[in-house]
């Protein structure tokens, strides 16, 4: 079960809730950290390894939209595995413009090694949360995010680079 975290420093709902936002940051980087340590790469590297190695075959397109990230986010993290030649990037046969991703055998050996849920921990949890839980948290943090007044752009960068 996991600890709580206790109400003793401040008893004010919005340190209450400052500190849960601290535990759920320190989870999701605690994570990333153990997967770079074991496997020597970033959490969203990994992610997109998983994917290509789920579908193989995949573009740049569906990889950017199966991990919710822009496409030129998705193209850097494949340049970066292709050039620790992890992927192999194939031409398209009908259309010359677009690529196709394929896991070298390297990739295939490093994802045996990988700790915990490839996407990360955050992901994970948030799709096993129930669905009213889940629309009531996207709700709350619709309006979180405009008292920040936020820039939503940040929303495509995955977590492994924040």
């Amino acid at each position: 079960m996991p600890k709580s975290v206790s109400a003793s420093v401040s008893s004010s709902p919005s340190a209450q809730v400052l500190r849960r936002f601290r535990v759920v940051f320190s989870a999701v980087r605690s994570h990333f950290k153990h997967v770079e340590k074991r496997v020597g790469l970033g959490g969203a590297q990994v992610w997109a390894l998983s994917v290509v190695r789920d579908q193989p075959g995949v573009g740049l397109g569906e990889l950017a939209r199966r991990m919710d990230v822009h496409q030129s986010t998705a193209s850097n993290l494949v340049r970066g595995l292709q050039l620790k030649e992890l992927i192999r990037i194939e031409k398209g046969t009908a259309d010359r413009r677009q690529v196709q991703l394929f896991l070298q055998t390297a990739a295939l050996d490093l994802l045996k090694n990988v700790p915990g849920p490839f996407e990360g921990v955050l992901p994970d949890a948030l799709n096993r949360l129930p669905a009213q839980t889940l629309a009531r948290l996207d709700q709350d943090l619709v309006q979180l995010i405009g008292l920040l007044q936020a820039d939503e752009a940040a929303g495509a960068v995955p977590l492994a680079h924040l």
